[in-house]
Order: C-alpha cells, then structure tokens, then sequence
C-alpha cells in the first residue's frame, strides 16, 4: 500500500457517517450552511432506522402532555436519566415530528386524526405508526427525499469509515475505504452516527452492518465512552433454527399479545403489575427466566384471540415476514427470545452532540446524552435521532462559524496494512458473539464477566495494535473493541440497575446512581470515572 500523501483526498465542511435517522436529519440542517459527504458503510438505506417497526413516541394526543412523556423516560430509565436531555427530548420532539409530516411523512390514521398506539412503560398511548409496521422505513424515506434534493449534499455509499483523523487534540475527518481506495477525508466538523452495536451477540435484531463503529473508532481517538454496560434486549424476537431474530414489535403486545410459556401459561403477572406492558428489562428477565424454569429454549407470544383482519392490518410487514418462515401469527402462537437490540451507552456527548473531541460531534444510538438512563423507553430511539441529529449539526455548524481559519494536516503517518485469513475472522466473529451473548447477555455475574474478559481481552491485545484495511477485518477489531469496553463496564458496576442485572449483585448498592466512563489510556481501555452526571 503507498503512503497516505499519495492517497486521494478530499475536503468537506461537513462529514456524517452514518445514514440512519440521526445522520439523514443532521445532513438537511449542514446542507444548508456547508458541503456535507454522507458516508455508509452500505446502502443508504440499511441502518437500524428501516428495521423500526414498533413506530415513534411523541406528545401529540389529545390525551398525551410533554410532561407526562418525560416521566415515563424517566421511570423507564431507572433512575439513571439526564433530566435535561429527556426534557429537549419530550418537549422538541413534537416539532420535530410535525416537521417530518410537512415533508410528507404518512403516519396512520384514524379518521381524520393520527393513530396512536400504547407501548411497553408508557402510560398513554404516544406511539405513531406507518404502514401498521414500517415506521422507520416511512421516516427514511421521507429524510433520504429531502436530502437528495439538496446540491450540497453528497452521499458516499459502500464506504466505510476505519478512523478519525485527530491532530492535537481536534477531529479533522476520517479516513474512508470505498472499495480497495483509501480516502482521506478531511472536514471542518466531523458527525458520527453510526448507530449502536448489536452483532457483538449472537442473537441480535439489528441489521449485519451494526458492528460497533462509530464507538470504536472513538474510543481509539481518544473520545469518551459512557454508559457501556446498558444494553437493552429486545423480549421477543423470533426464535427458529436457522432464521434470523426477526423483530416482533412491542406495539403487538401494546395490542392484547400475551407472552405464555411453553406450556401454554401466561406469566407475565407474576413477574410485573403492568404484565406484557412492563419495562423491557424486566420483560425480558421474565422470559429469560421462564425458559429456565421450563427448560425450554423460547417462550411463545400469542396473538391468536385477536382479530385476524386487524392483526395483519396492523402488523402487515410482520404477518408477511413470519409467514415466508411457515408462522402464521393469526393462527399460532409463535416462538421468541430475547436479542439485543439497543445500547443506550455510547461516545459520551451533552445536550448538543459535543463529545471531548474539539470538531467531533455524535447523535443517535452511537451517542450517549444520558436521554436513556439505564433502560430505552420503548420507541424513543427515532424521536431521539430526529431531535439530537438536528441539536448536534446546529452545533457543529456554531462551532465551524466560530472557528478561525482550518488547517488540514499535509501527511497522515501509519503502518502498512496488516492481513489475517478471513476464515480465522469469521472463527473469531462467532467466537466473540457467543461469548457476549453467554457471559455478557440478559443476565450477569462476576464470574460470567471474568471469564468474557479471559476470552476477549487476547483479541483486543491482536487486534487492536494494528491498522487494515479488509472492511470483514476492520469490523471484527470494532466489535473485539465495543465487546471489552461493554463486558469492563459490567464488571465494574456491582450492583443492578435497568437493563444491567448482576445475579451477585441483585440490588441497587450505594454507587447505583454513578455512571462509568471508559477512556483509552496507554493503549488500554480503562474505567476511569464513575461519578459523572
């Protein structure tokens, strides 16, 4: 491989990678003030934004008040929320939403009114829908419409991001891989958003491309990570040998879904008052729980006493997808387990995208606001792509505005590409997801814990010495990165808080309302705060 100087290169005002909800609506507000280049991975289209199916909560019923949402956050977080990230989050959302409507998003109806639906924690039925089941896929398309409408802005499909480009302290681009091209691209203020980390485990709804990027890449740039062990586990996704854990939205249960055992027994009264419509991490301990007492390997969830025209009227993308596997959920009930689903953890920001990195900026599921706490309210996570997308590019374009003149580094400095067989990544791939989804899953321990760490922490030490430029190899030193970083979180919070539960720790000990934050310190990753708001 040359050396860099003889690379290409190119300048931008703005660089967001990513093209999921946060960075698509980021890149309507840059396009307005700067050039902007859109980097994905794949598609513009596959990010966890089109697989969204359960739809968006907003305060917009005639039954609903901001105010009512924000505590619902707030309980469902546990306790570990930043109030004043959820409060921008309930009382911005609604414009932000009526925003997408003007831009030609079609939300269902009911009659003239929008439809609203009830979800997991929520008190009022909030959650708008598309298309009964598409919701991210109607807000994708309406934001990806809008972009490419705007001259300035650029999209880069099939390019994948390896690193930021940081010199003294300050974030000037990232170097991108578009086929065999290595492409240095330097920009004023750079956006990550590149959703969250979901195919570290082995059963995951997220799509293949979610592999822990923008979180890795942050951390090996210096940036902090907040928050790591919270991972949340979707409660029922499809579980059948050789199918993918095919999300069953959380809106079905919102409808009259109940879970029952495989002996037929409805069990979620046992374990929550609020039954089915229990927080997530609760709901999917119970299940975790009753798959133990049953030695079964899923639970069933049952939509058979409900209307068949109404289910797949509500649920059409869901009733279709089932059926292509021979289940038919008007007629049986059909089996799930939890997957992993969302980090409400990520590259630690405040309530404007600012990370510890000088033109470094990150919104979405890759950020951490603290807008989550410990556990996801159902159906926040578009609204906060919507609202923290547009916050973080108003203030990365204050920050270039308010900047003096930019000075791009002439030559980038590093070794020569290093290669491994890629059937000894594919090993290791499967190695390192059975491994989180065995010791670092729904349910923990220290012991659990110690031996994750025992087995990842030698492929962190392989991996993360050297650069590649193979995207299947870049990727696995992603998720070897993200695997420790969120297994070190867990072992250091002793005690259980949200979607974090130590079976040694059962109980919310004194240090439960601290936070961690994991930073890279001589080539290491380190807990080295736990006090942070």
């Amino acid at each position: 491989m040359p050396p860099y100087s003889q690379v290409k290169s190119l300048t931008t005002d703005y660089l967001i990678i990513g093209s999921g909800v946060a960075g698509l609506r980021a890149a309507i507000e840059l396009g307005q003030h700067g050039t902007v280049m859109v980097a994905t991975k794949d598609l513009p289209t596959e990010s966890s934004t089109e697989y969204a199916q359960g739809g968006v909560a907003v305060a917009l019923s005639d039954e609903d008040e901001i105010g009512i949402h924000f505590e619902d956050t707030i309980k469902a977080g546990d306790g570990l929320c930043n109030e004043e990230s959820v409060r921008i989050l309930v009382s911005e959302g609604p414009e932000r939403i009526i925003e997408l409507i003007n831009w030609g998003a079609e939300f269902d109806k009911e009659g003239s009114k929008l439809a609203f639906t009830l979800e997991a924690a929520h008190s009022r039925r909030r959650v708008l829908h598309a298309h009964g089941d598409s919701t991210g896929r109607e807000i994708e398309r309406v934001l990806i419409n809008k972009v490419s409408r705007m001259e300035r802005v650029k999209k880069a499909s099939f390019t994948m991001a390896l690193d930021l480009i940081v010199e003294d302290g300050v974030c000037k681009g990232a170097l991108l891989l578009k086929g065999k091209e290595v492409i240095l691209c330097y920009s004023k203020a750079t956006l990550l958003a590149t959703g969250g980390a979901g195919q570290i485990y082995m059963r995951t709804t997220n799509p293949r491309v979610i592999t822990g990027d923008g979180m890795a890449m942050a951390f090996r740039a210096g940036a902090y990570l907040k928050d790591m062990e919270f991972v949340q586990f979707h409660p029922t996704a499809l579980y059948s040998k050789n199918v993918p854990a095919f999300l069953l939205s959380e809106a079905m249960r919102g409808e009259g879904a109940i879970l029952r055992n495989i002996n037929g027994e409805a069990f979620m009264k046992n374990y929550h008052s609020m039954g089915e419509l229990a927080p997530r991490d609760i709901v999917s301990r119970a299940i975790i729980s009753e798959m133990v007492r049953t030695q079964s390997a899923h639970v069933y969830l049952d939509l058979t006493h409900l209307d068949e025209d109404f289910v797949k009227r509500r649920f059409p993308t869901i009733y279709n997808t089932c059926l292509r596997f021979d289940f038919n959920i008007t007629k049986q009930p059909i089996p799930v387990s939890p997957a992993a689903h969302f980090i409400m953890g990520g590259v630690e920001t405040d309530v404007n995208g600012k990370t510890n990195i000088e033109g470094l900026f990150s919104a979405g599921e890759v950020a951490c606001t603290g807008v989550h706490g410990a556990n996801r309210l159902a159906s926040n996570s578009l609204l906060e792509g919507l609202v923290y997308g547009f916050r973080a590019a108003r203030e990365a374009i204050k920050y270039v505005e308010e900047s003096e003149k930019f000075l791009f580094p002439k030559l980038i400095s590093c070794e020569k590409p290093s290669e491994i067989d890629l059937e000894e990544v594919i090993k290791i791939k499967n190695d390192i997801k059975q491994t989180m989804w065995e010791k670092t899953g729904v349910i923990r321990c220290g012991e659990s814990l110690s031996k994750a760490m025992e087995k990842i922490f030698p492929y962190y030490e392989r991996f993360s010495k050297f650069f590649f430029t193979d995207p299947l190899i870049v990727e696995l030193k992603n998720m070897v990165t993200v695997a420790l970083i969120i297994t070190l979180s867990a072992l250091n919070r002793k005690n259980s808080v949200g979607a974090h539960y130590r079976t040694d720790f059962k109980e919310k000990l004194p240090s439960w309302q601290n936070h961690t934050r994991v930073i890279k310190k001589d080539g290491e990753a380190v807990v080295e705060y736990s006090g942070i708001k």
